[in-house]
């Protein structure tokens, strides 16, 4: 039989590494096999393991200390490495004030549609929140989010004009995953009313699925007016 190549050799460690992270075999701060074990474990070489770490700990999901091992990292630093700002600490940072208008907040029953996106079978109750966000009284965001039940059970009975769904969220069902798709396109007619523009006024769409160690947590389609919102950033090579 040929040997197998570095490449396959890398992702067998990475990938068990990360299946036994996802699984909580090794919890929040728990010291995670050395470089020798698991150059011992998958009989590989030590810059073969040495990758598979250094691409783990970029994800976030891991990290080393010189003289100590390899550790664990908690779910909130994960969630930290995939982006997920919230909105009202966004819009507070660039020196403007954040308000929202709560449009709508149910249970409702999940179509099979939706079912399948939260991990629920087709009837089953899930949570369905509609709230447009404002930037000193202007709206710059429609959210239409769905949330599995199992994941934040308390989730309809919080202000969520006091606070936002993804703060809220991330305390009680810190992400491990997260899918996204983002488009320019129009607004719905009923998005185009909740944020007062025209029908045809392009729109940034942001479509998020987010899930937890175990199962889905919440489907999201955020609007954004293309006039009122922009996407900003640096890098420093």
């Amino acid at each position: 039989m040929a040997p197998r190549p570095a490449t396959s050799a890398y992702a067998r460690v990475k990938t068990w590494l990360k299946n036994g992270l996802s699984r909580g075999r090794w919890p929040a701060g728990a010291r995670m096999p050395s470089e020798a074990e698991l150059v011992d474990h998958f009989g590989v070489s030590r810059m073969t393991v040495n990758r598979a770490l250094k691409e783990l700990q970029a994800e976030g999901l891991l990290e080393r200390r010189q003289g100590a091992g390899t550790f664990a990292v908690p779910l909130t630093h994960v969630a930290s490495t995939l982006t997920i700002r919230d909105l009202h600490e966004e819009i507070e940072a660039g020196g403007h004030r954040h308000d929202a208008g709560v449009h709508l907040a149910r249970q409702e029953v999940a179509t099979p549609d939706l079912a399948e996106q939260l991990g629920v079978q087709p009837g089953d109750p899930v949570f369905h929140t509609l709230i447009v966000h404002r930037r000193d009284g202007v709206p710059v965001q429609s959210e239409d989010r769905f949330v599995n039940p199992a994941a934040a059970p308390d989730y309809l009975g919080v202000d969520f004009t006091r606070t936002t769904p993804t703060h809220y969220l991330l305390q009680v069902a810190p992400i491990w995953q997260a899918q996204y798709h983002i488009e320019a396109s129009t607004p719905t007619p009923e998005e185009a009313g909740l944020l007062g523009i025209g029908a045809r006024e392009p729109c940034l769409v942001i479509v998020r699925r987010t899930q937890d160690r175990r199962r889905p947590i919440t489907l999201a389609r955020l609007v954004h007016p293309g006039t009122r919102y922009t996407i900003e950033g640096s890098f420093n090579p």
